[in-house]
């Protein structure tokens, strides 16, 4: 029974998160039919992450296992004639040892938040970034972003129905760019809280604006409480970009 390394893209728009539900479609879910189309029987789909509804993915990764053997490319090519429509796309499929597991071997995963600032609406990037009309005053939310990197209790920064065993998680990277209109909020860790990303975001689009500064970022940070975070950002502005073995 080999196991297939899954790499995935997908427009998390018209889904209800990764994971599957009762509430509507998944990314799971239409996976899970492919895997069933091919295999004559349903097949467990892992992934390395489960992201939220409306959330994108450059680099998912998930595994299965199937009963049969098949080329990788026929398990690509297979799977993406069974997820039309869905807008999601298996980049890849490779055979690797069953001690692979797509979300327990990860060492690390990697997400981009995309901001639009300007005053114009989106067109090509509707559902495909936040749009902010205000300007952002880059620097000052780099400068905050770097209070967050480190190991830390993100309990300010993650979900009340988070179901992590710890707050703590060490953050390896949270950098803030511009070019042009476009402001990128790249980062990294081993493993994120629910909504932590989004609620990083938030607060640092509250310092771009002037409300906070690093200061407040680092009180925040300190008081351990959700009702001292920030807004949390929309979805559609969030990536998975990649995940590290």
């Amino acid at each position: 029974m080999p196991r297939y390394k899954l790499l995935i893209e997908y427009d998390g728009t018209p889904f209800c998160g990764w994971q599957y539900q009762d509430n509507g479609p998944s990314v799971q879910g239409a996976l899970e039919d492919a895997v069933a189309a091919l295999a004559g029987t349903h097949v467990r789909v892992h992934g390395a992450g489960r992201t939220d509804a409306g959330v994108h993915a450059l680099g998912q990764v998930a595994h299965i296992d199937l009963e049969k053997s098949y080329r990788t490319d026929q398990v690509r090519d297979a799977l993406n004639a069974h997820l039309r429509p869905h807008p999601i796309g298996v980049l890849s499929a490779e055979i690797v040892p069953k001690t692979f597991e797509a979300r327990f071997s990860a060492v690390k995963r990697h997400y981009i938040y995309r901001i639009s600032n300007r005053r114009a609406n989106l067109a090509l990037d509707l559902h495909r970034a936040w749009r902010i009309a205000r300007p952002l005053d880059v620097a000052a939310m780099h400068e905050a972003a770097q209070v967050l990197v480190g190991r830390h209790d993100f309990t300010t920064f993650r979900d009340t129905e988070c179901q992590a065993k710890s707050p703590e998680k060490t953050l390896d990277q949270l950098d803030v760019t511009r070019e042009g209109d476009a402001v990128s909020i790249v980062t990294s860790a081993r493993s994120f809280l629910h909504s932590q990303v989004r609620s990083m975001v938030g607060s640092l689009v509250w310092v771009g604006h002037g409300r906070w500064t690093a200061a407040d970022m680092r009180n925040a940070l300190a008081a351990r409480d959700r009702t001292a975070c920030g807004p949390v950002a929309p979805p559609e502005g969030l990536y998975l970009v990649r995940v590290d073995y």
